[in-house]
């Protein structure tokens, strides 16, 4: 393969909107004026859309991949498409616009540096856009290209355009967002897509993917706080191995580095790091998001959910947990309800002790008196764990400062939170 394609930038982004705003038929139209998808692929979907009787190539077939989501119209899950241009490599994370599928929307934008927001020029700002918005910056995601979308049903107005983007900056302006951009596009008719439009001369901004390809991507990853959660111990039966004791996790912070000094946790044990190994051998340092097992000089007894850091910066280790949580289940929880928390690699039994308020998604204000939770949801709570938690800020890290709610009765995850 060559090395120029597994050399190059990788972008990960997220579509978001409500239904029926076009995220489908958008991302097609990237794919096919990009020149990312083959013949047969193409010819797959025009017939597709014959048999439906559409007079055009209906584009978001080449996402809708399930056959039930194409017999409804819609997309219910979180589809990924990988496509890549001469100035970079990309990851699309296609997500659902109806309201209880917000959780998917969590899922695809976890790991996105990227959101497309999308809006009909019809509708302008509806609760999803708002609602899709607030996730993105709770995220962190730090930055978000604005598609005002279906511009070919409002005659490509500039009017129009203008007023949305005034309303939106108006909203955008409480969240914690630096990079917005606005384009005015027609998915369907490939305005401003790929190529720019002569239906808007008018828009004097660059295209979508001139901006997904040149927005500067900056690391997310947190090189100072060294964090190693343990999710197995290797111990090999063959003779010659008989003392090999490692632990293997995915480095969450930090860099580790052959003779440095750690503690373990929950423990307190120290060590020194003896060895760093990988499926091609002993290395000499490791950092986020390797793969990797450990050895110490030590004989320590750690388990799956210990953690590996410096004895001068350790995680908060409280049991009081306050988080900002998605809400995803029908059912509001009764009190004192048991859930597992899942957190990098560990798994406690937690209660939710406190609700201190919810957000009002249209308007980001605070909602103290009306405490009931319902689907999506999103609030601040206080969670009590039964041992404590290594934990940190999700704006310090992703890894160590998110989490997932699953109740105990049906083993259904219902919330997703990222930890104050």
């Amino acid at each position: 393969m060559d090395n120029t394609y597994l050399n190059m930038e990788l972008l990960r982004f997220t579509t978001a909107g409500s239904v029926d705003d076009g995220k489908s038929t958008l991302i097609g139209r990237l794919l096919y004026d990009s020149k990312s998808i083959f013949e047969d692929q193409l010819s797959q979907v025009e017939n597709s859309s014959k048999k439906r009787g559409l007079d055009h190539t209906d584009l978001a077939l080449l996402t809708d991949g399930l056959r039930d989501e194409r017999e409804q119209g819609i997309t219910i899950d979180v589809a990924y498409r990988y496509f890549a241009t001469p100035k970079r490599k990309f990851i699309i994370a296609d997500t659902p616009g109806h309201i209880q599928y917000t959780r998917n929307m969590v899922t695809g934008a976890s790991t996105a540096n990227l959101a497309l927001i999308l809006i009909d020029a019809r509708r302008g700002i509806v609760e999803q856009t708002c609602r899709h918005s607030f996730i993105a910056s709770l995220l962190q995601i730090p930055h978000l290209i604005v598609c005002i979308n279906k511009m070919d049903l409002v005659d490509y107005s500039e009017e129009v355009f203008e007023k949305i983007k005034s309303d939106y900056e108006s909203f955008a302006s409480k969240l914690n967002v630096q990079d917005i951009k606005f384009v005015p596009l027609s998915a369907l008719h490939g305005d401003n897509v790929v190529n720019k439009s002569e239906n808007m001369d008018w828009y004097e901004g660059a295209t979508l993917l001139f901006n997904l390809e040149n927005t500067h991507i900056a690391s997310d990853r947190n090189h100072i706080d060294c964090r190693f959660p343990i999710q197995t111990v290797i111990r090999p039966k063959q003779d010659e191995y008989h003392d090999f004791r490692g632990y293997a996790g995915r480095v969450a912070g930090g860099v580790l580095k052959k003779g440095d000094e750690v503690v373990a946790l929950p423990s307190g044990f120290s060590s020194k790091i003896k060895g760093i190994h990988t499926m091609d051998g002993e290395i000499d340092e490791a950092f986020s998001p390797m793969s990797v097992t450990v050895t110490l000089e030590d004989d320590i007894d750690l388990g799956r959910g210990d953690m590996i850091v410096r004895n001068n910066n350790r995680p908060d280790t409280s049991q009081e947990i306050d988080i900002m949580l998605c809400w995803f289940s029908q059912d509001s929880p009764l009190p004192r309800t048991k859930f597992t928390l899942l957190h990098a690699n560990n798994e406690v039994k937690a209660m939710i002790t406190k609700i201190a308020y919810k957000l009002d998604i249209n308007t980001l204000h605070r909602k103290v008196d009306d405490l009931e939770i319902g689907m999506n949801d999103i609030m601040r709570v206080t969670l009590r764990t039964t041992k404590p938690l290594l934990k940190d800020a999700y704006t310090k890290n992703r890894l160590t400062g998110s989490a997932i709610l699953v109740d105990n009765s049906t083993n259904d995850t219902v919330g997703a939170g990222m930890i104050i």
